[in-house]
């Protein structure tokens, strides 16, 4: 009922004609993408890094916020969305480490929205944020079409998923901004996975975005990740003086 996949294509051909199908899906999209620049100006607005973490179910992605919020949560102040089809697990995982975390429960959905991520948005209260976390439904397909307002895009391949997934997948390696090869302590167990075969399928859909290689079992190993954030942060208030410069200049010409 959300984006079509409670439908095979056959059907859909058959209950609402194919063309018609299409058009409520463009315009599904089109809807989703007003609300996610409506995020991405509210955050940017407050300095707040959103990264949103995607990946199938089972890569470490709410391992690997746990790691993170023990290496950042004294600098920074973190927040997190967990999508998830049921349960607050993941939510109470988080909450443990101190850091607000907001649930959605999905029902049948299979993936976040840029809608539900306004909500959230407005619950968290985004003056006390500097970096949000949105891990999202576990998927390789649906969460990669619907931007959520999010600034980055991180993607989980974990080891024991096999190193093909780049190539199966496409369309969500392709919107990654950066490619995390999860669980690589698990590599001397699972010598099939060939990280430079992965890494060779990525970068032949044309994406050119940094890889790193990381488990939470070895905190050194997160470093790479960790300096990656704080790129990002950096980035992030420098979008935020540059919008409030923006609005200083209408708001001077407006008076004028």
């Amino acid at each position: 009922e959300t984006c079509g996949c409670g439908l095979s294509s056959a059907e859909n051909d058959q209950q609402n004609g194919h063309s018609h199908a299409l058009t409520v899906m463009e315009g599904l999209l089109h809807a989703n993408d007003h609300a996610a620049a409506h995020n991405r100006t509210h955050l940017d607005e407050h300095g707040v890094l959103a990264i949103n973490l995607m990946s199938s179910p089972g890569s470490g992605k709410t391992s690997l916020l746990e790691a993170t919020i023990e290496e950042l949560g004294n600098d920074y102040r973190i927040a997190v969305v967990e999508g998830d089809l049921e349960t607050e697990n993941d939510a109470r995982r988080i909450r443990s480490k101190g850091v607000p975390a907001i649930q959605i429960s999905t029902g049948s959905a299979c993936h976040l929205d840029a809608h539900v991520i306004h909500g959230a948005l407005h619950e968290l209260g985004l003056n006390d944020i500097d970096l949000l976390f949105i891990e999202n439904v576990g998927n390789l397909v649906c969460p990669a079409a619907f931007d959520l307002g999010q600034h980055c895009n991180v993607v989980l391949l974990s080891v024991p998923e096999g190193d093909d997934k780049p190539a199966k997948y496409p369309v969500m390696f392709r919107k990654a901004d950066l490619l995390l090869l999860s669980k690589s302590d698990l590599l001397p167990a699972l010598p099939e996975f060939r990280p430079h075969v992965a890494i060779q399928q990525f970068r032949c859909l044309a994406n050119a975005a940094p890889v790193i290689s990381l488990s939470v079992r070895a905190r050194d190993s997160l470093r790479p990740w960790i300096e990656w954030l704080k790129e990002q942060l950096v980035l992030q208030q420098q979008r935020r003086r540059q919008t409030g410069q923006a609005v200083a200049r209408q708001e001077s010409h407006g008076t004028r």
